[in-house]
């Protein structure tokens, strides 16, 4: 009761106690899962795992060649850019309020409350990570204070998306003289450094227009039923 009603000074010293709690509450689970998983599925994971385990290692070395020669480019060319993006699996501890399935806090070690990090689900734009009383609250797709830069169609029509607390999203401030259409597909941008370039928002449903802009309802390919883990983009370079 006290970390949703009270004011900010009381809530976080509760928050982050019951999310400490929560913390190891969910160490414990894992451990006992994963404990019983070992004696009783042990043949049959393995042999999962094993399967799994050759096609990420490929997908990893295939990255990591053309991460690897694309520095190298850059260098041969005496640029600064680099291309090392470090992401990082994160759990999700609880709801922040009853009754609103759009904010959750997060289990982030060494948190920067200084930035704001990009939350993915299966390599689809999930939300976003924002402070609040010190902690990392992930923002899904769906929160109106969701926000991050992407493009729009085989153009790439640059706009801002932001949830809008229903089952669409929406993409403000695109340029007029772009031609956008039903079906056209969403991706990061990657100008806000909070995502990294072209990651899977959405598709859009309709456009209108005013003042100059342009305005997109998105249906978004994330879904956020069980939003237990996201991957975060601690930094896109």
């Amino acid at each position: 009761m006290g970390a949703l009603y009270y004011g900010d000074t009381i809530q976080a010293p509760i928050i982050a106690s019951l999310n400490y709690l929560k913390s190891n509450y969910h160490n414990s689970i894992e451990f006992i899962e994963n404990e019983i998983n070992k004696h009783t599925f042990q043949a049959q994971k393995i042999a999962l795992l094993e399967k799994n385990l050759k096609k990420y290692e490929n997908n990893h070395l295939v990255m990591q060649q053309l991460a690897s020669e694309v520095n190298d480019l850059l260098k041969e060319n005496n640029s600064t850019l680099k291309t090392n993006p470090e992401v990082e699996l994160v759990r999700t501890l609880s709801y922040e309020e009853f009754g609103d399935l759009n904010r959750v806090w997060l289990d982030v070690k060494d948190y920067d409350p200084s930035k704001i990090y990009g939350l993915t689900h299966n390599e689809l734009v999930a939300g976003i990570v924002v402070p609040k009383n010190g902690k990392p609250l992930g923002l899904l797709n769906k929160d109106v204070k969701s926000s991050y830069a992407v493009f729009v169609g085989e153009n790439l029509a640059p706009g801002i998306a932001h949830g809008n607390n229903s089952e669409f999203l929406v993409v403000k401030f695109i340029p007029a003289w772009f031609n956008i259409k039903k079906g056209d597909e969403v991706i990061s941008s990657g100008l806000d450094n909070i995502f990294i370039k072209g990651l899977k928002v959405g598709k859009v449903l309709s456009v209108t227009k005013s003042q100059g802009y342009q305005d997109a309802v998105i249906q978004q390919y994330y879904g956020g039923n069980d939003p237990n883990y996201f991957h975060m983009i601690r930094s896109v370079r």
